[in-house]
């Protein structure tokens, strides 16, 4: 018998796969509301899910890709309390680069997007990685800069 799957079935297949199984098994899945039985009515909301799936997908990546443009060229300002030699006191955070984004561009980073190759423990301007979408990313400037 031919079932849809509701969620992950371990060893079976993952989430809106169609799969065959045994009459036995698929009545228990069905009964445990992990998959549905194959009809035409149920394969046609099967595919529209996924079409409907693709679209907000294809959505989120478009608004992504608007956001990365927004905000590949800018500069984002931090004052931060440094020694003679041009070091900082600790460290700039991904949390303190959301922050900055956040006041001076109005744009709202969370700060796990961010991706420091090394903390910045320097003045001076460094190229930070913005992960905006798994296929999307653009980098932004922080310049440090002494208080």
């Amino acid at each position: 018998m031919k079932v849809i799957l509701l969620e992950d079935v371990k060893t079976k297949g993952k989430k809106g796969e169609i799969i065959n199984v045994s009459d036995g098994y698929a009545r228990n899945l069905i009964t445990k509301k992990q998959a549905l039985e194959a009809t035409d009515k149920n394969l046609n909301d099967l595919k529209l899910q996924k079409k409907h799936e693709d679209k907000v997908a294809a959505e989120k990546k478009a608004a992504a890709e608007a956001l990365a443009g927004e905000i590949s060229d800018k500069i984002v300002e931090l004052h931060l309390k440094a020694g003679s030699d041009g070091r900082v006191f600790g460290s700039v955070s991904s949390k303190e680069i959301s922050e900055a984004v956040k006041a001076q561009l109005g744009k709202d980073i969370d700060k796990k997007q961010l991706h420091l190759d090394e903390a910045i423990k320097s003045l001076g301007t460094h190229e930070v990685t913005v992960k905006l979408h798994p296929q999307v990313q653009t980098k932004i400037r922080v310049k440090v800069t002494e208080q």
